[in-house]
């Protein structure tokens, strides 16, 4: 998918077949397939998921990776998964519902983009904030879907913070 065909796509409808192809590949699929597929981006690389022929007979090229530099203790794929099901779930409702679609967009004008959609979940009490980006901008017109882990700190509200300042 090239990147004007991407931004031409309407959020919604992108964030849909995003949603459609994680659901596909980490919950429908058989555990076994779904944690091979969890190890290989965990180590880093970018997998390829699957690649879709639109109306105007394109080809568009779906790929997979994780960033999970930020994440709070030791990750697994029981702990990804819960993850994983959390952010579909939150997707989905929000496009179910039709809220306004937080999306930010590279500074430096790149195609990555990250869906302000998050699913918070915690693991030995500590929290987790996952996201979805997607980078356009790939070679030969490919889509990355990016699964991010952010810093949770960055998500806590003043009431903590101003709770922290009273104690010291």
């Amino acid at each position: 998918m090239t990147s004007s065909q991407i931004q031409a796509m309407p959020q919604e409808k992108f964030l849909l077949v995003a949603v459609n192809l994680l659901h596909t590949a980490f919950v429908e699929a058989a555990r076994t397939e779904a944690k091979k597929l969890y190890n290989e981006i965990s180590q880093g690389s970018i997998v390829h998921l699957t690649s879709v022929k639109l109306v105007d007979d394109s080809i568009a090229r779906f790929d997979l990776s994780l960033a999970h530099g930020e994440y709070r203790g030791s990750l697994n794929y029981g702990a990804f998964r819960a993850s994983l099901t959390t952010l579909i779930g939150n997707i989905s409702k929000a496009l179910s519902e039709e809220k306004e679609l937080r999306v930010f967009s590279a500074v430096n004008g790149g195609n990555a983009m990250i869906f302000g959609i998050t699913a918070v979940t915690h693991e030995d009490d500590k929290p987790n904030v996952m996201v979805l980006a997607a980078d356009t901008g790939q070679e030969g017109g490919g889509t990355t879907l990016q699964l991010m882990y952010l810093n949770p700190e960055q998500f806590m509200g003043s009431k903590t913070n101003a709770g922290a300042d009273a104690q010291n």
